[in-house]
């Protein structure tokens, strides 16, 4: 019942607001349904907690406390996002940005990017988790081109093609581990059920799953933004509204990194070794490393902050492919706080580049004096993503550092530079940013400020105390992974 209910308010909302998108009283009602949502991804994690693995319409759905807490990240990211949203798109559509047709578009795509999301999520088929990413691709690319300007154009073409190239690369990969299933399970949808292929896993063909997993992580790594497969994601957050860039962030690249997850734990069920660790931490690293130096050359605000969820996206792979219960522990929490500091950020960016006119960021400067409440929320975002304590990132990022030295060493100070280099670029260019002569206006509408401090208050509290149940669950979850 749970399940189906996550699934159902945001399809609803989709289907409502495709007819009614274009009302005064749209953002609202989005906000609504987002709230809806969340409401019932509440009542499922309850049931979780509770009673343990939930399966449902014949096992083609499942959840248990590993996707369970992506859910719940999930639904509430989309909220406080729905929230940011309505000053937001008033403001563009008050600057001439927006119509009212393009308000209906963006207001039903948001309810069906959460819908793909969820499903994603919820997906104990393989093949359903497939159809739900390429429809995210679809819901997604609609969001980006919003603005129909030319740049925005290309962004969702270049978007479109490399994820749906990549898509088909995940798509060899479920065919090929349908394969290795079908000897094992007989042919039928039960082959391709995450739970089914769990419990057989040391049977299945190890050669042929190794094989599956090299196409699954270049897939699904393409929605995670890794490098190399990093090319969309810049242009994609630089060019669609804010909100986009949040829920890609924040959202996206999340779903993404739990399909190549659950991936890396059946292969290495099934081979006994660490292959799909060691490919995951090769190719984590790498992110890392290129990402933060590509920092320093952004003259866009939000592709630099683009190019640091590949950066972060790259720690998490690094932990997940290292495995075990502590680094599983380190990416769940670091899954978690930059989902909530990054959205953050994007809220107080999305504001600043409203009020100065410009997402250049040599062009805005001095948004503390004009704005307090955008200027701070730029500036204790930016620290926070950057690791500085006690927040959130500084626990998370420090946990996979000492399991890295542990464990790793060779990779240790790769890390370490990376993360320098990251600082020196984002403090660098945010500080001029906040402080200094004001350039920026007065808007027509209010912004939505109280998700960016909630957000940042939350990644602070993970930062200082993660209460004792929060602690059991992502333990849950890591040794389900780990």
């Amino acid at each position: 019942m749970e399940i189906a209910l996550v699934l159902a308010v945001p399809l609803f909302g989709g289907a409502l607001l495709a007819l009614l998108g274009h009302k005064r009283w749209a953002p609202e009602l989005n906000a609504l349904m987002s709230l809806a949502t969340l409401a019932a991804a509440a009542l499922l994690t309850a049931r979780v907690i509770a009673d343990g693995p939930v399966t449902a319409m014949d096992e083609q759905f499942f959840v248990d406390p590993f996707n369970v807490f992506l859910v719940a990240l999930t639904a509430f990211v989309g909220f406080t996002t729905a929230l940011f949203s309505r000053p937001y798109m008033r403001i563009e559509e008050h600057d001439g940005r927006v119509n009212a047709a393009r308000l209906r578009l963006y207001h039903s795509m948001y309810q069906l990017f959460s819908f793909t999301m969820l499903l994603c999520l919820l997906a104990n088929n393989v093949g359903i988790l497939w159809v739900a990413l390429e429809g995210a691709t679809l819901s997604t690319v609609l969001l980006v081109s919003l603005y129909r300007t030319p740049a925005s154009l290309e962004a969702a073409w270049k978007y479109f093609i490399l994820c749906s190239v990549g898509i088909a690369q995940a798509l060899f990969g479920v065919i090929l581990l349908y394969f290795a299933a079908e000897r094992v399970l007989g042919p039928g949808g039960n082959s391709l059920l995450w739970t089914h292929l769990y419990e057989v896993r040391d049977q299945l063909e190890p050669t042929v799953l190794s094989l599956a997993f090299v196409f699954l992580l270049v897939g699904f790594g393409t929605k995670v933004g890794l490098v190399p497969l990093h090319n969309w994601l810049p242009d994609a957050h630089a060019e669609g509204p804010t909100p986009v860039s949040a829920v890609l962030s924040g959202l996206l690249l999340n779903v993404g990194l739990y399909a190549v997850v659950r991936s890396k734990v059946l292969v290495d069920g099934a081979l006994g070794s660490n292959f799909s660790g060691d490919l995951m931490m090769g190719f984590g690293l790498l992110s890392v490393v290129v990402a933060a130096f590509f920092l320093s050359r952004q003259k866009d605000i939000k592709r630099m902050f683009a190019y640091s969820s590949i950066e972060h996206m790259g720690i998490m792979t690094f932990a997940f492919g290292m495995g075990g219960p502590v680094a599983a522990f380190a990416g769940l929490l670091h899954m978690t706080v930059h989902s909530l500091t990054k959205s953050a950020i994007f809220f107080a960016v999305g504001h600043a580049s409203q009020k100065t006119g410009t997402q250049n960021m040599a062009d805005i400067r001095g948004l503390i004096q004009q704005s307090p409440t955008v200027g701070w929320g730029l500036a204790i975002g930016s620290l926070a993503i950057l690791g500085m304590p006690p927040f959130g990132v500084f626990t998370s990022e420090f946990m996979v550092l000492t399991t890295a030295m542990h464990e790793h060493s060779w990779a240790t100070p790769f890390l370490l530079t990376a993360l320098g280099v990251a600082f020196a670029a984002i403090f660098g260019k945010v500080q001029p940013m906040v402080f200094g002569e004001t350039n920026a206006r007065r808007l027509p509408h209010s912004p939505a400020l109280v998700p960016v401090f909630v957000h940042l208050a939350l990644v602070l509290m993970l930062g200082l105390y993660i209460p004792p149940y929060l602690v059991e669950w992502y333990r849950q979850a890591a040794a389900l992974i780990g």
